[in-house]
């Protein structure tokens, strides 16, 4: 059932349909198309239909400067089927694409739709992708701040209740906001993948009887530790050779794996070895506002931690430092506090780290 020949592929976007016979106007509309998102949208699959078996796709730059790579046509697909036939979508399903096209999650919902015979809505990416939305959804991908918003409003959070599945990446799930996904009726899944692995590889129920902290791998992907204690992804079809993640992870006997946080988020403060992500989940008991945590240079720990947290936070700093202090661990407390007026986000809504820690150490005078 699902259509692997990009000849005989086609897809619905709005009131339209596509296929390999548009190649020319697609080009066209790519250009003239005064619609952002549809001119995106309409841009790729000039790209899908070219003769060339491989597309630009872009790297998030979450944790350092964003890299353009080219990926396979056939890759994609196979990836696309694997995703189709866990969640049962089949022709004629609607999806919604309200992600940047910059990156392979966006492009990857393209290609579901193009396998799978799906009918897309296109919406400018934004914090509210279901404001406009009254008709059918059946398959919706955000990233967890669109989520978040979505759940603020009752009006989109009901939009939201009638999809039948969503998948969340681009980042983590906090606790707080997978709480409130509880008694959502529609299926909710959190995605781990990367560009390289062609969007996600593994996929962790946040709500619902079969709800897990653990992610499962596909079937097909098989995972293992390296030295380091990072995620090493086998997975043949989508990846030419085994890939070393960045990420500290735990493995579970029944095939699961839970994230620790990403080897280069490791602060070591006076020998005492910090990851960042960890600390982070045990802050949001205390922090109900934006932030993160990075570190700098200090002469006598070696680093030293930060936090940034918006400047409207109510706690003054001495209530902060005594607060964080009773919560955490003696030696993982930040050492130093800088107010921001917005924590840096990448394109795809993760914390830009980088930029982060540029922001601490222009702040020097503080730290």
């Amino acid at each position: 059932m699902w259509q692997t020949e990009i000849e005989w592929q086609h897809v619905g976007v709005e009131e339209r349909r596509f296929s390999a016979t548009d190649l020319h106007e697609l080009a066209a509309l790519s250009v003239e198309e005064e619609d952002e998102a549809l001119r995106a949208v309409y841009a790729f699959l000039a790209e899908w239909f070219s003769p060339a078996s491989t597309v630009e796709v872009q790297t998030s730059g979450s944790t350092g400067v964003p890299k353009r790579m080219r990926v396979e046509k056939a890759r994609m697909m196979r990836s696309a089927v694997r995703t189709c036939e866990f969640l049962g979508l089949r022709p004629g399903d609607t999806a919604l694409l309200c992600m940047d096209l910059k990156y392979i999650g966006a492009k990857m919902m393209v290609v579901r739709a193009l396998v799978a015979g799906l009918h897309l809505w296109v919406r400018r990416p934004s914090g509210h992708p279901l404001a406009d939305v009254e008709g059918r959804v059946d398959f919706l991908s955000v990233v967890p701040m669109q989520l978040y918003h979505t759940l603020e409003q009752a009006d989109e959070r009901e939009r939201l209740s009638r999809v039948r599945c969503v998948i969340v990446g681009g980042g983590a799930v906090d606790e707080a906001l997978e709480r409130r996904l509880e008694y959502l009726p529609c299926r909710v899944y959190s995605t781990y993948g990367m560009t390289e692995t062609l969007s996600h590889v593994a996929l962790r129920p946040l709500n619902g009887p079969e709800a897990s902290v653990g992610y499962r791998p596909f079937e097909g992907v098989s995972l293992s530790l390296s030295a380091r204690g990072t995620l090493v992804i086998h997975a043949p079809e989508l990846c030419s050779s085994d890939l070393e993640t960045n990420d500290v992870v735990r493995l579970h006997a029944d095939g699961t794996f839970t994230i620790v946080g990403r080897a280069d988020n490791v602060v070591n403060s006076g020998g005492v070895k910090i990851q960042i992500e960890e600390e982070e989940r045990r802050l949001k008991e205390l922090i109900d506002v934006p932030f993160a945590l990075t570190s700098v240079p200090d002469r006598r720990l070696g680093e030293a931690l930060v936090l940034l947290v918006i400047r409207d936070f109510p706690m003054d700093d001495v209530g902060l430092f005594d607060a964080m202090k009773a919560l955490l661990p003696r030696y993982h407390v930040p050492r130093y506090i800088l107010r921001v007026a917005a924590v840096p986000v990448a394109g795809n809504g993760k914390i830009d780290r980088k930029a982060c820690r540029e922001l601490a150490l222009e702040a020097g005078a503080v730290c």
